[in-house]
């Protein structure tokens, strides 16, 4: 029985911000992953991986690292391949590693009349049953596809982004792909040199950020000085304007938002290919017929496939959804971590890395996971007073303003400075450090490029 203990399901960035966290508070845990390995979806060889070949970051080295333990690389959009050495270097720099069982899935939680936790999974040597003080789900956002129903009946193939690994699934076919999000343009940008023709189907527009502006990141420019959103939103449509012209000329249609109420596409090769007229842009889709597929303003082609880049659905298929505060889309907690007290008393679960949000990064994971540990290890006096605040006081507002799609993938979105204050606030409420709450919180210095075995 591990009443002292807690379990971390998932071993990807959010699973090892969990375990780093509570291992510098001296909180006993174990980690579940069901891969081989740690690294999660980075990891190209976990069978539930959506990582593809020419994949990279999308938001630049610098804002995305840990802040204690940065990259070897010099790159500033490191591959799929530096990543998953950079956590594998991550977990057994720190004494990570020992603490998870690998190749063993979770398969059920259930919360017990003395509040224990009881886990049941599968794992390499059979099934696997514990008891824990609470449970820390960090099993990510991107593995359970979004596949939409369309009318009619496609004779061709249908594959889902997550499904996708390598260019050459596409040699020599007619491909359509729906959606343009960050994953849709990347597969768009491979399919030109493999397809034998590429469109892209989408209902809405898009802004393009470039990766670089004025030869730096552009996700560094401006950092840790948040401008307010009009004056953001104003300026950056500009620069965004002279930058990369007006994608509605290539086809897209003008969006009928403001830039950063939805995520941006941060791939502006994509407007490249279309203006060599390498791929085209197709409406919505109205409904299939054999291996033709017609769109909302009456015209139609023929495909050989159909490349959903749909996105992806929040899945905890493991947790009881009563024990979650479910609304519509996703869970409602408190900072996206906490499910609301009931009679006054958590029960037991906290979730790490249920944000999205542009520039985030992984340190704004390892807050959530310092927050928690916080919690955990708080006086019994602050914990409750934290729990009536979320109970008694409105929840801080995360947005800073910008007024979200409401849309399902963005039903968990957040504003990166808004979420990483009110984390830092609410874990310097926490500790009792008062002084903490404006300034954040760092507890570790940076490790540099030599480094050493850490034990904690």
């Amino acid at each position: 029985m591990q009443q002292h203990r807690y379990a971390i399901v998932g071993a990807g960035p959010s699973g090892l911000s969990a375990a780093r966290a509570l291992q510098k508070a001296g909180i006993a845990f174990d980690g579940y992953e069901a891969s081989r390995g740690v690294g999660g979806l980075w990891d190209i060889e976990n069978p539930r991986s959506t990582m593809y070949e020419s994949a990279h970051l999308i938001s630049s080295r610098t804002t995305t690292e840990f802040a204690e333990f940065p990259m070897k690389t010099d790159a500033d959009y490191p591959s799929h391949r530096t990543l998953i050495e950079y956590f594998r270097d991550y977990a057994e720099h720190f004494g990570l590693t020992e603490h998870f069982t690998f190749d063993t899935k979770v398969t059920g939680l259930e919360r017990g009349a003395d509040g224990l936790w009881t886990l049941r999974a599968d794992g390499p040597d059979g099934p696997i049953e514990e008891r824990y003080a609470g449970v820390i789900l960090a099993n990510g956002t991107l593995a359970e596809p979004n596949v939409p129903t369309f009318r009619g009946e496609f004779t061709g193939e249908i594959m889902h982004t997550s499904k996708y690994k390598t260019a050459t699934q596409l040699t020599g076919k007619r491909v359509l792909i729906v959606g343009a999000g960050n994953s849709g343009c990347d597969i768009a940008v491979d399919a030109v040199h493999h397809a034998a023709s590429v469109e892209m189907s989408v209902r809405r527009g898009y802004y393009f950020v470039p990766r670089y502006i004025f030869g730096k990141p552009s996700d560094t420019l401006n950092q840790g000085r948040p401008l307010p959103r009009p004056i953001k939103q104003f300026l950056d449509t500009r620069v965004l304007r002279a930058f990369t012209g007006d994608p509605a000329r290539f086809g897209f249609p003008k969006p009928d938002y403001k830039i950063y109420e939805s995520h941006p596409i941060v791939n502006t090769l994509i407007l490249n290919h279309l203006g060599q007229g390498d791929l085209r842009i197709r409406p919505d889709i109205d409904r299939f017929d054999g291996d033709t597929v017609h769109f909302r303003d009456g015209t139609s082609g023929r495909y050989d496939l159909v490349m959903l880049a749909t996105g992806y659905t929040l899945d905890y298929p493991f947790v009881p959804r009563e024990e979650f505060n479910w609304n519509g889309w996703a869970p409602k907690l408190f900072l996206n971590v906490f499910p609301p007290p009931v009679d006054g008393a958590f029960n037991g679960l906290f979730v790490m890395g249920m944000i999205e949000a542009s520039g985030i990064g992984w340190q704004g994971r390892y807050e959530q996971a310092e927050l928690i540990a916080a919690y955990l290890t708080a006086t019994p006096d602050r914990r409750a007073a934290f729990r009536r605040r979320i109970t008694d006081a409105p929840w801080p507002d995360l947005t800073a303003g910008y007024r979200y799609l409401g849309l399902e993938r963005m039903s968990y979105y957040v504003n990166k400075d808004a979420y990483r204050r009110a984390v830092r606030e609410a874990t310097a409420e926490l500790r009792g450090d008062a002084s903490g709450a404006g300034r954040g919180i760092r507890s570790s210095s940076p490790v540099r490029r030599s480094r050493e075995k850490v034990t904690a």
